[in-house]
């Protein structure tokens, strides 16, 4: 098998890890003596919904909307699918979460709630609080993308301008609530995974407040005097830890980081190539965490220290991109630009990043791959590596090179995926 292949198909081992059609049957509840009501959202949403369906008893009271990013809809009977606007909320998003809140607020206590949540969430329940627009959000939450802040971060600010998120779902539901939950974020708290709309929210309008303040988001005169005077009267708060109303709620993570990169660990095992774990929680700029890569990497090569090769560095978590150019960015693809410029041509060493739900930022690809002699093939297409990297732009490179991962909708996300292949 060669390097290519080998990256590839630890990919997929990763990604089967993490397939909803699988891991969904072992973690379902019983029916109740009333109906079941499946909620929720997520790029992984549409494929657990197939597996609720295909896995729930025949003869049970089963209905539901979810709802799921443009182009990751599946068929089902039972369950609607709705498609909608990620990672910008739109008013798609917005008309589904308003049924779905009223739907949950039919059910009674022999009822059940079984939600369904996965990463991409948070934009695809886009019912904005009283007073504030569809559109006011969108604004928001497209500068708090690109303005380098971190998922718990962006989920504090998009919670308290939520009628959904951090826990008011739950507070709108009098059934027992379950919920299945694939994570995308590192420490997979529930809290964090798609806003948590069923599950306690620690922070406050406060904290919100305070992460517009830090990156300098523009957000109208209109929403900031909505947020100020809520965090002044302390009203309308987000339910918090210990509160009773999650007395009957459970949150099951059922899939995460950790599981994916276990999997491909053991494939790496299988062909004799050493795994060295890094861990599922890697934050930072992506190109700065490149440079620490790249400083491994040397290090087993030349030296054969901690290991000798070949070895994979394996990794999972999610940094960040500020974006400062105008390119079009994808922070898989701007980490292995800057871990082949650190790199310059070392031989025998290869890479892959990519995210598992098959979209890196907002193009198409989900990730790319890295070969010993990309400079040396962008330098014969006349590309200079360091202004396309300044300029955000690490995708324009790998096209050029034809070297983008094009998987298409993966329908499950447990994060990002990083190995370099020392041979």
């Amino acid at each position: 098998m060669n390097p290519r292949e080998l990256l590839l198909n630890s990919f997929q081992a990763a990604l089967a890890a993490a397939d909803p059609l699988k891991i969904i049957p072992t973690h379902l509840p019983s029916p109740p003596e009333g109906k079941t009501l499946v909620v929720g959202a997520g790029k992984a949403a549409a494929a657990m919904a197939q597996a609720v369906e295909a896995h729930w008893p025949v003869k049970a009271n089963l209905e539901g909307i979810i709802i799921t990013r443009y182009g990751h809809g599946l068929p089902t009977r039972k369950i609607a699918v709705i498609e909608a606007g990620h990672p910008l909320p739109d008013q798609h998003g917005e008309l589904a979460t308003r049924a779905i809140l009223a739907r949950v607020q039919t059910l009674n206590a022999n009822d059940m709630l079984l939600g369904l949540f996965s990463g991409g969430g948070s934009s695809l329940l886009s019912l904005p609080i009283t007073g504030v627009s569809v559109g006011e959000l969108k604004d928001i939450t497209r500068q708090l993308l690109l303005c380098g802040a971190s998922i718990q971060e962006i989920n504090t600010v998009r919670k308290h301008l939520s009628a959904v998120l951090g826990g008011r779902l739950a507070a709108a539901c009098r059934a027992p609530i379950h919920c299945l939950i694939i994570s995308d974020v590192t420490g997979d708290e529930p809290t964090h995974i798609a806003s948590g709309p069923c599950a306690p929210d620690p922070t406050t309008y406060a904290d919100a407040l305070a992460v517009i303040k830090h990156y300098a988001v523009h957000a109208s005169p209109h929403v900031m005097n909505i947020l100020q005077n809520k965090s002044q009267h302390n009203e309308e708060e987000t339910p918090k830890p210990g509160d009773p109303i999650f007395k009957n709620v459970k949150n099951c993570v059922i899939a995460t980081a950790h599981q994916s990169l276990t999997a491909a660990e053991h494939f790496f095992r299988m062909h004799h190539i050493t795994p060295l774990m890094l861990g599922d929680t890697v934050t930072g700029e992506a190109r700065e965490v490149a440079k620490v890569y790249a400083a491994m990497a040397k290090e087993i090569r030349h030296y054969g220290k901690p290991f000798k090769p070949p070895v994979a560095l394996i990794s999972g978590g999610e940094t960040t991109v500020t974006v400062k150019g105008h390119g079009r960015g994808g922070r898989n693809t701007e980490f292995l630009l800057s871990l082949a410029i650190a790199l310059d041509g070392l031989k025998e060493i290869y890479a892959l990043a990519c995210d598992t739900d098959g979209i890196d930022g907002t193009e198409h690809n989900a990730g790319a791959i890295l070969t010993p002699d990309s400079l040396t093939r962008a330098h014969q297409l006349g590309l200079n590596p360091n202004p396309l990297l300044n300029n955000n732009n690490a995708y324009t490179f790998f096209e050029q090179l034809n070297d983008l991962l094009i998987t298409g909708p993966t329908r499950t996300n447990v994060n990002d995926y990083r190995v370099v292949l020392i041979l």
